[in-house]
């Protein structure tokens, strides 16, 4: 996945025009396709010159949405398995995306997927993103997508 940042200038609702950055996290194979599909994404919802300004690679582990949600949130959990030889406690970190309309529905959705799982975890850190939208590969099912 690459996180994906698009500028543009925006016309506000006093008349002025502000330079505005949009952030999309893009299920990609490489920089090139996640520039591509976000130019594509992007190209309908912005009149006039726009450019992409930065792409970097991201790692979640997955990505929950929910089409109530309005906003992306970040949780970071920490798996937490026992060494068989040393007895010791070992936490393994992974970074979900989830949407939600706020933090409560936020840590909410992470409880309700993580549900099923027979895996111990402990939430580390659930916190809103600027990402505006996440743009699936067409290639792909949809991932752990709850429906409300």
């Amino acid at each position: 996945m690459y996180q994906v940042k698009v500028k543009y200038d925006k016309m506000q609702e006093n008349g002025c025009i502000k330079p505005t950055v949009d952030v999309y996290v893009v299920d990609a194979l490489s920089f090139t396709e996640a520039e591509a599909r976000a130019t594509e994404y992007a190209q309908p919802f912005i009149s006039g010159e726009f450019t992409i300004t930065d792409i970097k690679r991201v790692k979640y582990a997955e990505v929950w949405g929910n089409e109530a949600g309005d906003r992306w949130y970040e949780a970071q959990l920490e798996f937490i398995t026992l060494d068989e030889k040393t007895g010791c406690e070992k936490r393994t970190k992974n970074r979900m995306l989830v949407q939600a309309s706020n933090l409560t529905e936020a840590m909410q959705a992470v409880a309700d997927n993580m549900r099923g799982t027979m895996a111990d975890y402990e939430a580390v850190c659930v916190k809103e993103t600027p990402i505006l939208d996440y743009i699936k590969s067409e290639s792909t099912q949809p991932q752990n997508t709850q429906e409300k």
